[in-house]
This record gives structure tokens, sequence and C-alpha cells, in this order.
């Protein structure tokens, strides 16, 4: 079933749910049919289902946007751990998390779906000795989707956006995109998002909403709050999304709190997006 543009999603992640029907009943509770769904592994939004889950989620009846991938041995504690775990960032964990996400290339297309997402790690900066080895990764990440067929949307957040989009036009991969998360620039305590989103308009494929304060103690992460409470300005985000013309869904994102917390929060944030939405 298509999705029309700009329709009203969520993280499966974001839900805590560990299998299709528990998500399936979190949906229809929210009143909203659209999802980004989460491949799944033991490190990050395992399914009871296992690999039975594709043909359990296409039989569901909700909407998906795209999937979502994550790496085993990833770890958020803060900054500095993450990017030492962090996507194709450590050399070591390359050639298993290429393996790994080539499972995620196969999953996505077992879903029905053209569209995975993933943080590619922390980029280096142009001029670093690390930066040619990062790249070639990415553009074996890159060859790898074309030859699947499935579009690739790195997260932003980790680099500048300036850096992403110099990454991306010297990669020249017409399958690696972005998946644009405002909240993200600011919990890393980097871009204003509405001030860079046009650099990064040309390759926005999909986008994860989520509200968030800037960090006050460099080194640190910025607080995640919800919608509309934060310093992501959601509202002229939304506005602003229109404006370039993007035409995907808007999947709210909740990473902090229970699961009735995070679900709570969630709805409130359907709510406000319709507003956002309504206002025009």
């Amino acid at each position: 079933m298509a999705i029309e543009p700009l329709a009203i999603g969520v993280c499966s992640w974001s839900l805590q749910v560990t299998s299709v029907p528990e998500l399936t009943g979190f949906l229809k509770r929210l009143g909203i049919d659209v999802v980004q769904i989460a491949c799944g592994d033991p490190h990050h939004a395992s399914w009871s289902e296992a690999e039975a889950m594709p043909a359990a989620a296409k039989s569901a009846g909700f909407r998906m946007s795209g999937a979502m991938l994550g790496f085993p041995g990833e770890d958020y504690t803060t900054p500095q751990t993450i990017e030492k775990t962090g996507g194709f960032g450590d050399s070591a964990t390359r050639p298993e998390r290429l393996e790994r996400f080539k499972w995620g290339l196969a999953r996505t297309k077992e879903l029905g779906l053209t569209d995975i997402m993933l943080h590619a790690g922390f980029i280096p900066e142009v001029g670093s000795p690390d930066r040619k080895s990062f790249l070639d990764t990415l553009s074996q990440v890159g060859d790898l989707a074309r030859s699947a067929g499935v579009i690739v949307a790195f997260e932003t957040g980790q680099e500048s956006a300036a850096l992403l989009r110099r990454t991306l036009d010297d990669l020249k991969s017409p399958n690696l995109k972005v998946n644009f998360d405002p909240a993200n620039m600011l919990l890393y305590d980097k871009d204003d998002p509405l001030a860079v989103l046009d650099l990064l308009a040309p390759d926005i494929r999909s986008v994860h909403v989520k509200d968030a304060n800037r960090t006050k103690v460099k080194g640190t992460w910025g607080e995640e709050v919800p919608l509309g409470q934060g310093q992501t300005n959601t509202k002229g985000f939304i506005k602003a999304l229109k404006r370039i013309g993007y035409r995907g869904s808007l999947c709210i994102e909740r990473e902090v709190g229970t699961q009735e917390e995070r679900f709570r929060d969630i709805q409130y944030g359907v709510r406000f997006l319709r507003e956002c939405l309504a206002e025009g």
C-alpha cells in the first residue's frame, strides 16, 4: 500500500515492541498505520518471530516506510562510546558489519521495502588519514545496495551537515541518501537543523521526528524531550519540509523512558504533528 506524502508514522523500536502483534496493537492505539520497522538483532529491537518477522509484518495490515538496521556492539552510553563503536567507524569491525549489512538488505527485500536506514558512524573529516578507508567502506555499502535495488539513508547527527554533504558528493553513489533527524544534530551538539536543511535537501529520503535540547556541557549528550518542548522547532521543521518538497513520511522517534512513557509521548507527538500539518 502506498504511503501519502507527510504521513505520520512511528519508529517501531521507540515502542520497544518484541512482536508484530504487539506493534499492531500500539499502532491501533495511536490511530496511525505507518511504521519504520527495525530489521531486528539481539542487541537492537529483536523480534520474537525471528526470521518469520517479514512475513508477519507484511500480513499485519500496517504500512512500512522503510527498515532500520542497528549493529551488535553499538554503545550509546556517551558520545565517546558511540564514536568508537558506531556504524563502520571501527576498521576492525567493518568486515562483520558489512556482512550484517548484507543481511539487512536481504531482510529489507523480504519486507517488500526499498529503503534501509542506519548510522554510518562518525565520518572522518576531509584530510584525516582515516577518511579514505572509511569512504571505501561506504562505497561498498552503496555498491551492495545498488545491486540489491535498495536505497540506504544515513542518519544525520554525528557529523556536520557540511561534512555529510561533502561525503555524499565524494562518493557519488545514487543509492546513498539521508535520513534527516533534526534532534540528533542537537543531541550530538552539531548544527542548527533548520539552518542546514537546504544543504542536504536534494538527498533527504526520510526523516525522524523527535525533539531535543542542546547540551550545556561539551562532550555530553543533549537532552531528548517530547515534540514541541525542545529547541528543534518542530513546527518550523515541518514547514521547511513542505517548502523543499519533501514527500516522505514523518516517523516519530522517542528513545528515553519506559515503554508506557514512550507511548504517551508518541501519542502526544501524533496530535502535535497533526496540528503542525494543519497549520500549513
